[in-house]
């Protein structure tokens, strides 16, 4: 007997609020600047995501099996026929968190992005001394190796 395509929405929900819960926490992480943390997060953050994609992937192939599209897309003609208000209040619910989800993850990758190109600027002026010309970096030596041409020769 096929599995109904509402059946895997409410341990979806769980995952979902579960996920909230973690991006929170990266997102203190972030601004924190705390690796350690992050690093211990994101194997937990990561495998709820693999639990969710296959929890869909259940769904998908329920709506399939129901003669409706195996996807998103699907659910909406599902409900329509064959769902009722508890399975649409569902579904809404986790349409809902999924928003919730997308916003956090967006503004994490602001996060991410600001303090990468902070980290670069600090790896950029450790390259390029002040006073220096453009192109001066430090060589393994430590002493600065000038980018622009030689002033042991002169040409004339």
């Amino acid at each position: 007997m096929p599995t109904s395509p509402i059946h895997t929405v409410p341990l979806e929900q769980q995952h979902v609020s579960s996920l909230l819960e973690l991006m929170k926490q990266e997102q203190a992480l972030l601004v924190a600047a705390d690796a350690d943390g992050l690093a211990e997060l994101t194997p937990r953050k990561n495998a709820l995501l693999q639990e969710l994609a296959a929890l869909s992937a259940q769904r998908h192939a329920a709506l399939a099996a129901a003669g409706c599209e195996g996807s998103e897309a699907g659910m909406e003609p599902w409900l329509a026929v064959g769902g009722n208000p508890e399975a649409r209040a569902q579904w809404e619910q986790l349409l809902h968190l999924a928003r919730e989800a997308k916003e956090l993850n967006r503004v994490n990758g602001m996060l991410i992005n600001k303090q990468l190109a902070h980290k670069q600027g600090m790896l950029n002026a450790l390259r390029m001394p002040a006073g220096l010309e453009a192109g001066g970096v430090y060589g393994a030596s430590g002493q600065t190796i000038a980018g622009g041409p030689s002033k042991r020769y002169v040409v004339g």
